[in-house]
């Protein structure tokens, strides 16, 4: 058989399958908290357990209502995209250039090391209430709690793929006449990289837990709000609209971190792939 046509017909196969799992979700879902298609087992009467988990069919109609019929939810995703976005960049970039400094400066490294884990073990979720003093409600603090999350994900892959480079790559560059910079650009820079992109799906969804979880504390704007709004009013089916809104927002950014990776890292052969987790929240 075509290895082509094979592939293409597994990749058919697996689509179908998850497609078929998540329409079977959603009918569980659907039959478990129609009031009268199953007796109540759990809770005292069927209509309690829509109360509490939703229906799938109002949490769809409301979907709907955001996306087309009022269209008005997409200042709140454009606002949760911002803050995202910011947050990654801003953390990837501060996180990777911290990392790449340590890694190439062992005296720093040792004296920043007891600060770099005492700051790592903090739960940084808590930090939320602290960033709304500081810069306000509006986007600066989401971001920031967003960079938290971020930096010490990308920090701590960039700083081990800079110290594992290959010694005898390092000493023959070096043999060569390789410079400081060549030696940035052509050795330490392609060994971070890989560690770099295996850790980013990662930090595009701690950004993103930033940004929602900094809408969710205090805010006028992004998905976040929405879902609060609808719990102080007990809308359950208003919540779990919002929840998949977010999860399907969450996927297509990791898609799109996926393509990055894929584009910048052609030169790279792809035996498997491995994402590195480190730093907590």
């Amino acid at each position: 058989m075509n290895p082509l046509k094979h592939a293409k017909r597994m990749a058919f196969r697996l689509r179908t399958w998850q497609i078929g799992l998540l329409v079977m979700i959603f009918v569980f879902w659907h039959v478990m908290t129609k009031p009268g298609l199953v007796p109540a087992v759990v809770f005292d009467n069927d209509a309690q357990a829509a109360f509490f988990f939703g229906e799938p069919l109002e949490i769809f109609t409301r979907i709907w209502e955001w996306f087309v019929t009022n269209a008005d939810i997409y200042v709140h995703l454009w606002t949760t995209l911002v803050e995202t976005v910011l947050a990654f960049v801003i953390g990837t970039i501060t996180g990777g250039a911290v990392g790449m400094w340590l890694a190439l400066s062992p005296f720093a490294a040792a004296v920043a090391d007891p600060f770099i884990k005492g700051l790592n073990s903090m739960p940084r979720v808590i930090l939320a209430p602290i960033f709304a003093v500081w810069f306000g409600l509006g986007i600066a603090s989401k971001v920031a709690l967003g960079v938290t999350l971020v930096f010490f994900i990308v920090f701590f892959n960039v700083y081990q793929g800079v110290r594992e480079v290959n010694p005898n790559v390092l000493a023959s560059a070096r043999m060569l006449g390789a410079s400081k910079g060549q030696l940035m650009q052509y050795v330490y820079t392609p060994s971070a990289m890989s560690w770099v992109f295996s850790s980013l799906h990662t930090s595009v969804g701690m950004a993103f837990v930033g940004a929602v979880v900094g809408e969710y504390l205090g805010s006028s704007k992004g998905v976040g709000y929405l879902i609060l709004q609808a719990e102080g009013v007990f809308d359950i089916n208003t919540v779990m609209a919002g929840i998949l809104v977010l999860t399907a927002f969450a996927l297509v950014l990791d898609w799109g971190v996926g393509l990055i990776e894929r584009r910048a890292m052609r030169w790279q052969p792809r035996a498997g792939s491995s994402v590195t987790l480190k730093g907590g929240i």
